[in-house]
Order: structure tokens, then sequence, then C-alpha cells
């Protein structure tokens, strides 16, 4: 016997083009990677549809496995992940969301593949930490051109490739990164791993790494203390000569997210490595992949908040309550609003991240030095964004947000885990005001890209002259680091709007962020922004579902 009709329930997110994002499309032709809209909007569409949520899903419900042994006793230190993971994964490397982009010699290949890596991390993140880990590799690689030659070409190959096998024998590799160590955390130069140098000119590594993301990887860039200091190496799970390297499992890490990732700590019990770059200058080499991989934290970052508003207006949408659909009810139009407003300021900064990572790799000095300076305050700034915009967007959906179906709770779990990874808050806060002090001319180039915006908005000027005042005092700089940072961030996502956002956007973000009694939940835009205009912005891409 039937009790009740189920009314009032909103129809599922599915069938939809993830791409069609308005800011996400301006930005991909304002930097230079137009020519990728019709790859993206494919992807979008696969990403938006049914088969990837289920992939999502699964990938989540069925994380990895640790196999240390097998049934014989024999060390194999393999990971086992399900079906949908590859899948995942054969996606990502087969539109190029990994190292394609260094092969490439086309204007703008970084900023599609930053678009492209925007896009599917929407139908499911954890996936996305080896890629960008295989994407980030490659110029610190290249300190060794002999290396470089032999595997770039794998790194950059749109085949996808699981197993053990010899490196230079697959048709694709995946690349992992081991730095971190229970005593130093942060602090690479306190790690103990120690390098001896083999006649051959190989390198016997022996120690520990407490953080090693990705084990199953084909190969590792590791930091190691070798004689002349510590530095970086080269190693692979399977040497030259087809034996195992003996880097070994200990045990895989239970996440509070990106769980459809593998996360573990290792021991090099005289694994083999091959020198990357100058001896004792392994944070330097490193770096070069650090700073790659925090581009994507803060693509991820944006990422997870255009999901979390779609989700959130979608349901707003279909979803009535006091009579009335929760998206035209005052208060929820605020709260929605200001979630797109975040969501699009994101996309526009990471996009301009994206952008500038792309003109520095042709040699480009003045974005060089742009995005030495504004790469730490993206990562710091949108990451830190990210958790709290997450919450904001499950509490939309209510108690039917808070259920695991709704998929908002991996997104809540994920939310943080941009923040920590590459560096806590203070550390790329820290690294703001390294890259200040060590090249000053930094921040020249930052005031020169804000101020191309200035006289278009009064509220935005006011912000850029009360940075230059902050800066005219270098006292208790380290203390006040995290507020300085925040306050370049603002400023660098208000120029974007003013400059290329909808002037809805734009006029919502500075009449908010930059005002005085600056609300800190989301929900606090100030009476007389098109709250309308704004939800319409994400709500194009969602119109066939349903």
């Amino acid at each position: 016997m039937a009790t009740h009709e189920v009314t009032n329930q909103v129809p599922p997110l599915s069938g939809y083009d993830v791409a069609d994002d308005p800011a996400l499309i301006e930005a991909l032709h304002r930097e230079g990677a137009g020519w990728a809209e019709s790859e993206l909007h494919g992807l979008g569409q696969l990403a938006g549809s049914m088969h990837a949520q289920e992939l999502g899903r699964l990938a989540n419900e069925n994380s990895p496995i640790l196999r240390s042994h097998d049934r014989f006793g024999n060390r194999i230190d393999e990971v086992e992940y399900h079906p949908s993971w590859h899948e995942l994964m054969r996606t990502a490397v087969a539109h190029g969301l990994h190292a394609a982009p260094w092969r490439q010699d086309r204007p703008g290949s970084h900023v599609a593949r930053a678009a492209k890596f925007y896009v599917w991390g929407q139908a499911e993140a954890g996936h996305l930490c080896p890629i960008s880990m295989t994407y980030a590799v490659v110029p610190a690689l290249r300190h060794n051109s002999a290396i470089a030659a032999i595997y770039e070409p794998l790194l950059a190959s749109p085949d996808y490739q699981f197993g053990l096998h010899e490196p230079s024998t697959k048709r694709g590799l995946i690349a992992g990164m081991a730095m971190t160590e229970k005593q130093g955390g942060s602090d690479v130069r306190a790690n103990t791993t120690q390098a001896t140098p083999n006649a051959d000119g190989s390198w016997s590594i022996v120690g520990h790494k407490w953080f090693t993301s990705a084990p199953m990887s084909d190969l590792f860039l590791t930091t190691a203390q070798a004689p002349g200091g510590l530095s970086c190496f080269f190693v692979p799970r399977v040497l030259p000569d087809g034996s195992r390297n003996p880097i070994h499992l200990q045990r895989l890490k239970e996440k509070l997210g990106n769980r459809s990732n593998a996360s573990a700590e290792i021991e090099f019990a005289g694994a083999l490595g091959w020198l990357v770059g100058d001896e004792g200058r392994g944070v330097a080499t490193i770096m070069e992949m650090v700073d790659n991989t925090r581009l994507d934290c803060s693509i991820g970052a944006a990422t997870g908040m255009r999901w979390g508003a779609v989700q959130a207006v979608h349901h707003a949408r279909h979803r009535r309550a006091f009579g009335a659909a929760l998206v035209d009810q005052p208060l929820m139009t605020n709260v929605l609003a200001d979630l797109i407003v975040e969501s699009e300021a994101a996309v526009s900064m990471g996009m301009r991240l994206a952008g500038a990572a792309d003109r520095a790799a042709t040699g480009d000095r003045n974005e060089q030095v742009f995005r030495r300076l504004a790469l730490p305050i993206g990562k710091y700034w949108l990451c830190k964004r990210a958790p709290t915009h997450a919450a904001e967007a499950m509490e939309c959906l209510g108690g039917n947000g808070y259920i695991e179906e709704s998929g908002l709770p991996r997104l809540y779990r994920e939310a943080p885990v941009n923040s920590i990874w590459e560096g806590s808050g203070n550390v790329a806060a820290l690294d703001t005001l390294r890259a200040m002090a060590k090249m000053p001319e930094s921040i020249d180039a930052f005031f020169t890209e804000v101020e191309q915006a200035a006289g278009a908005e009064p509220r935005l000027d006011d912000a850029i002259g009360r940075l230059r005042k902050e800066l005219t005092s270098l006292d208790d700089i380290e203390y006040r680091a995290r507020r300085l940072v925040e306050t370049f961030a603002l400023v660098l996502q208000g120029s974007l709007l003013v400059r290329f956002g909808d002037p809805s956007v734009a006029d919502a973000f500075c009449a908010s962020r930059f005002a005085d009694d600056w609300g800190i939940a989301f929900g606090t835009l100030p009476t007389g922004v098109d709250t309308k205009a704004i939800i319409d912005r994400a709500r194009s891409g969602t119109e066939t579902s349903g």
C-alpha cells in the first residue's frame, strides 16, 4: 500500500555540459586558447554525464588497497584500484590533462590544459593528483637532459598504461613526488633520507617518506641528503634491467577525503636513483615541480567551487519551500549569487595564473616575474576559500546535501586537501614574502597587472591604494602575512573581474569584498546588486538537465 506520493524532490543533475560556463569560456579565449573550446565542450559533456558521475562514486566508495606481499610471502608493493579509477585516468590522459602541453608548440597549450583539468575535475577530483604530478614533473626532470630525453615523451603520451613494467617499455607513464618526512613536514631541509653515490653514476637511497601520493606511479622525484647537501633524484619503480627497485610501501594513509587516490608511507631500502639538477640544489630543483602542482591546487579549488555553486543553483531552481521556488526567495538568492561571485572570481584568477604559466614557459620575463608572486597568492587564497564555499553549497541543499548520495559530502571532504597539499596556508603566505624579497620586481609586475583597471571602479582603486599603503612598512610583515596575501588576492580578483568579468559579478564583488563591513558568511551581498543576472551565470549549463 502506498503511504505517500513523492513530490518536491530535485531531479538528478546529469546530461549537461560542464564546460557551459561563461566565466571559463571567456577566460579560455582571453588567455589565448580559444582554439580548444570545441574539445572542451566535448569533455564537458562527458564530465556532466551520468556515467562519469557513477565513475566518481565507484572510485570513492572502493578505495585503493595495498597488496604488500603475494600469497607466497614475496614483496610486491602494489596498489589495487577499482576499474572506475582506471577509466577516469584513461580519459584524463587521453585529453592531455597530464604532461602533454610541454610537448606542444601551440600557444595557449597550458591554458587549454588548465581548462580541461577544471572541467574534468568536476567528475572526480582524486585521480587528478597523479595527473597533476605528471604534468608538473617535466620542468624539474629537464635538469637531467639525458633522463628527460627518454621519459618526457612517455609522460606526455596520450596512452594510459597501468602496471609494473620497465618505464621505457611502456606506452605512457605517470609520475609522483616523494618529499615529506616524519620529522620535517614542510621543512624539507630537515629530511634525513641519505643518498650515496655509486661508481656507475647511480645513487643508493636509504630512508623513509611520510607522504607519497600515488605510490603506483612509474617514477618519482625525491629528495635525499647527498655529500654535497640536499639533492633531487629520479627514482623509477622498475630499474633498466627489469628488476624491481626496492621501494617498499609500508601502509596507505586513511585520509579525510581524496579517498579514490592512494597516499602511502614508503621506505627506500637502497633504492637506485639518478641525480636531477646539481648536487645540493634539491629544493630549488624540485620546487619547479611544486610550482606547477600549486597551480593545479588553485585550479582544483576553483573546480570544486564551480561544481558546488552549480549544484546549489540546480537544487534551488527545482525545490519549493514556503510557497515559492527556493531560487526566487530573497535570502537564498543572496547566498546563491555570492557563491557564484566567488566561483567566477576563482576561475578568473586560476586561468590568469595558467596564462602566466603558458607565457612564462615560452620565456616571457614579465610573466615569469608576475607568476612568481601571483602563484603563491592564488594557492593561498583560493584554497582557503574552497572549504567554506563547499560548506555553504551543502547547506543550500539542506539535509539532502548532507547525505552521501548528493555528492556534496565528497566535495566537502575534498576541499581542504588543496590548501594542505604542496604547502599549507602559512607556507604559501611565507613564500609570497620570499618572492617579494628575492624578486622585488614581482611587486611592480603585480601592480602593473592590477592597475590596468585603474579608473574603472573607485572601490577597486581604493583597495589598490590600501594595498600599496600596507607595503610601505615591513614591520611585523611575517606576523601579518596572511592578511597581506589576502589583500593581494582580492585586488587581483577584483581587477580581473572589472576588466573582463560580467558587470553584475564585478559590481557584487567590489561592493562586498572591498567594503569595510564585508560580511564573513556567504549570502551577505549588499542591497542593489543584480542577483538574478549573477545566478543566471550558473544556470545555463543545467537547463537541459531534469
